[in-house]
Formats: structure tokens, sequence, C-alpha cells
């Protein structure tokens, strides 16, 4: 299986097992159903997942908090995803290959789940923005350690 940015997918456990790490939002239920994984792909060519959630009501309540008195949150981002609203939890975000996807999230056509380009276009620059900001030392607003899972990607890639 190839792939794709702006698609959404669903992670095998082996993943959790090759990589464990609290912060990690590990699958829930059968078949791994949930949590799903929106990607994009970085400047230096690695898979990056991002988690979705249902979970509205409480992550707006996060982000009024986070933005109080004018401040900026790039850490949840709120966008439908088949016509429901989710919020798209930058903040634990993490990179992959290819190795550790169990399937891609179809509709009942067979079609790849997608989002408008707009709101991929925010997401994945305010992931970057994540990444550049971690490399500079603000290891606090990405919660899985993605530095120690790069790291061993790349090593095992060579």
């Amino acid at each position: 299986m190839e792939l794709c940015i702006n698609h959404f997918y669903f992670i095998l456990d082996k993943f959790y097992n090759d990589f464990p790490d609290q912060n990690l939002m590990i699958n829930k239920g059968e078949n791994h159903c949930r949590p799903c994984f929106f990607s994009f792909k970085d400047n230096n060519g690695l898979f990056w997942m991002i988690p979705i959630s249902s979970k509205i009501k409480k992550y707006k309540k996060i982000y009024k908090h986070k933005t109080m008195n004018g401040n900026k949150c790039d850490t949840l981002y709120f966008a439908k995803v088949l016509g429901k609203e989710k919020v798209f939890l930058l903040q634990n975000m993490f990179p992959i290959i290819k190795e550790y996807i169990a399937n891609e999230y179809l509709m009942k056509n067979g079609l790849p789940v997608e989002i408008p380009n707009k709101d991929s276009e925010v997401i994945i620059k305010k992931c970057k923005k994540l990444i550049a900001l971690l490399h500079h030392g603000k290891k606090e607003l990405i919660f899985p350690d993605v530095q120690l899972i790069v790291n061993k990607l790349t090593n095992a890639s060579k």
C-alpha cells in the first residue's frame, strides 16, 4: 500500500509495541476502528499521523482556555470529516512508515475519506510549525517523544 497525503489511516498495534509511549493515542476496539489518523509528509519525506477525535466539547474547552488573553492555539484544529465536526489533535501527532499502517479509512463506496484542501493546508502548516518549534527546544507542544520515534525509524531504514 502506498501512503497518500491528506488521507486517513488506521495504525497496526505493532507500532505501539515497537514505540511504547504513554502519550500516543493507541487503538481502541477491534479491527483498529479508532482512532483514525490524518496523514501528511514533512520536508524530509517522512509521513506523520495526526489523530482525530469526536470529543468536540472537551477540546473546545481546552481550546478556549489556551486562546484566552489573545493567545494562539496551534495544537488543535476543528474541521468536518464526513460531515461531522472533529478535532485534529496536532499535539498528539507522530511520524510513521508504511509498514505500520493497518489500512486506509475508506467510505462505503471505496473512495478515501478526505477533507477540503483549505483545512488540510492549515493543518499541515500548523504541524510543520510545531515540528520546527520542536527542533528549537519546544518539546512540550507535541506530547509523544517524536524525536525518539524519528531516530528509530530513520536508523531502521538505513
